[in-house]
């Protein structure tokens, strides 16, 4: 293997790495430890120093136990209500997609490569052949057209909501 070769491969680990880290300790190690700080932080704050709910959990066992078989359930029904009953999750969708800078781009390798083209070479072949069959109406037509520029724009630009007469912006 040559020495450019290890090095980028070296450097693909690390940020691989470092992304795995990030979801890992994110999701996951901060979870665990947030849950366990906010149960301990309760008992011996709050429940310890006030002797009628001491008197309701005389240790610690206890309402950590209760407070799993409670908090579970209710946090399943709070990420439900998230994403089936709420417009918090579409706001959130909304926001991600605005975000994403693949979102209105031709993504490498096999959808630049095959799909994009493929496309463009259907849609062509679609109007040759609505043309020759004499179905083409010229408002089928005016929509494949549409579409295959977009598709054209796409490959040349990267972007399909940027045009020849709009100079792409510098990334």
């Amino acid at each position: 293997m040559r020495q450019k070769d290890a090095l980028l491969n070296l450097r693909r680990l690390l940020f691989r790495s470092w992304y795995y880290f990030r979801i890992g300790y994110g999701t996951y190690l901060t979870f665990l430890l947030g849950f366990v700080s906010t149960i301990v932080t309760v008992y011996y704050l709050a429940i310890n120093n006030i002797p009628f709910l001491k008197l309701m959990f005389p240790n610690f066992w206890l309402f950590s136990i209760l407070a799993i078989a409670s908090g579970v359930p209710l946090a399943v029904l709070s990420g439900y209500v998230h994403f089936k009953r709420s417009q918090a999750f579409s706001a959130e969708a909304d926001i991600t997609v605005e975000a994403n800078p693949y979102y209105f781009k031709v993504t490498p390798g096999k959808e630049k490569e095959l799909n994009v083209p493929l496309t463009i070479a259907n849609i062509d072949l679609f109007l040759a052949m609505a043309k020759k069959l004499g179905v083409l109406t010229p408002e089928i037509e005016s929509t494949f057209l549409e579409v295959r520029e977009k598709y054209v724009r796409l490959t040349k630009h990267g972007d399909f909501r940027i045009s020849d007469t709009v100079p792409a912006k510098e990334d």
